[in-house]
């Protein structure tokens, strides 16, 4: 792989919580390095709200956020993608499409607190450990020294980085 930029593509089942909460730290930690993006296989059509109150209360810019098809990375325009994580485990099952250049993937899931219950201070708990969890992981991603490394050894590093047990927190 050269040493440029890398398109990285999150995707989930409803492109409203995990990937969105995704893209945003890829661009933010990434920065000059990586170029991030999310998709859903089944797109909600809107970003959950709690979402864009912890991006913003972390200081990110949330314009870009949007809930949108994965189709929208397949087509002629779509940008070339050198990276394709899932983060949910729905998305993981699913027949995902052809992605032109056959871009590296791998699965990141991580619990949806989208789906939590209980008082509004254990609903925000889970919402920020997902974004703990994501943070940790494409940090970790990130300082991998990616074009040094073979396809063979990426991989190897991808597939450990999503199999990586999070601690929650108690």
């Amino acid at each position: 792989m050269a040493d440029s930029t890398y398109n990285v593509l999150f995707l989930c089942t409803g492109n409203s919580t995990r990937s969105i909460i995704a893209e945003a730290i890829m661009n933010r930690v990434g920065q000059g390095k990586f170029k991030a993006y999310s998709a859903g296989s089944s797109p909600s059509g809107k970003v959950n709200p709690r979402v864009i109150r912890l991006l913003k209360t972390l200081n990110y810019d949330t314009s870009f956020a949007r809930s949108k098809p994965w189709d929208e990375f397949t087509g002629p325009d779509a940008p070339y993608l050198d990276f394709v994580f899932t983060v949910c485990d729905n998305a993981a099952g699913e027949v995902c499409p052809v992605w032109p250049g056959q871009p590296m993937t791998a699965h990141w899931g991580v619990p949806d607190p989208s789906a939590a219950t209980g008082t509004e201070a254990e609903i925000n708990l889970a919402l920020m450990d997902t974004y703990r969890m994501l943070n940790n992981r494409i940090s970790i991603f990130t300082s991998l020294p990616i074009s040094s490394l073979d396809k063979l050894s990426l991989q190897k590093h991808l597939d450990e980085i999503g199999s990586q047990r999070d601690k929650v927190k108690s």
